[in-house]
């Protein structure tokens, strides 16, 4: 487990062994590449090689484009985004070397379909995506045995998109972070390459087919252009 903060990391570790697991905790700013090579360092040395590499870290500021600074664009690309290629060299020549492995890209669904207030955000999980992807092509085209997936969610119910809201909770609701890593869980054991939640996320790419006016409509029918109106997120 990584996390900068530490308080919070204690207790996921601590939630693990109760529950009959095993956890390592490692303070580690995903921002920054020193951290991440260090972090990376410190677990080979005292655990091996990692079978599973999930890049779940994400940030969100929720401002307009003209409302967020550099600071904080760059800062999200570098938790969003970078970091996950900073790991996966870190981890991969160890899976390469066991001849198996599996890294799982935490994605969003504004990274398919962007969201207004989500600029910086949406286009830093759209990067993920291709990054992914890339990914999955780079190990087939090289014989490469080491499986993917991405996971594309709807807003999850952490705390990190509080004040979100959606019109029709039938079809897009906020979703219960259990359920989420049960089926992340889940895909791991299928090897399954892509999950996105929920099932009506899947529209997006066909209704890309259509006008972008009407594309438009649409989003804006289902209530994912003011989703973001009442957000507050995760108080710092």
């Amino acid at each position: 487990l990584w996390d900068l903060d530490e308080a919070h990391l204690a207790a996921v570790a601590g939630e693990i062994v109760a529950a009959g697991g095993q956890a390592a905790a490692y303070a580690c700013n995903l921002a920054e590449r020193a951290s991440i090579e260090a972090a990376a360092a410190r677990t080979l040395v005292e655990h091996g090689a990692v079978d599973v590499l999930i890049n779940n870290a994400g940030i969100v500021d929720g401002k307009r484009l003209l409302e967020v600074t550099d600071e904080e664009v760059e800062r999200t690309f570098a938790v969003n985004t970078l970091a996950h290629f900073r790991t996966v060299r870190a981890f991969l020549p160890g899976m390469k070397e066991r001849g198996a492995g599996h890294i799982v890209t935490i994605a969003s669904a504004s990274g398919i379909a962007a969201v207004p207030r989500l600029a910086d955000y949406s286009a830093s999980k759209a990067a993920a995506i291709a990054f992914d992807e890339s990914l999955r092509l780079e190990f087939a085209h090289d014989g490469v045995p080491v499986k993917t997936t991405v996971v594309c969610p709807f807003y999850i119910a952490t705390g990190m998109f509080e004040g979100v809201r959606t019109r029709f909770p039938l079809l897009l609701p906020i979703m219960k972070p259990e359920a989420v890593a049960a089926r992340i869980v889940r895909a791991i054991e299928r090897n399954e390459t892509r999950v996105i939640l929920p099932w009506f996320v899947r529209c997006a790419f066909p209704l890309r087919l259509l006008p972008t006016a009407w594309f438009d409509a649409l989003m804006s029918f289902f209530g994912i252009t003011k989703s973001m109106d009442d957000f507050t997120g995760r108080k710092r």
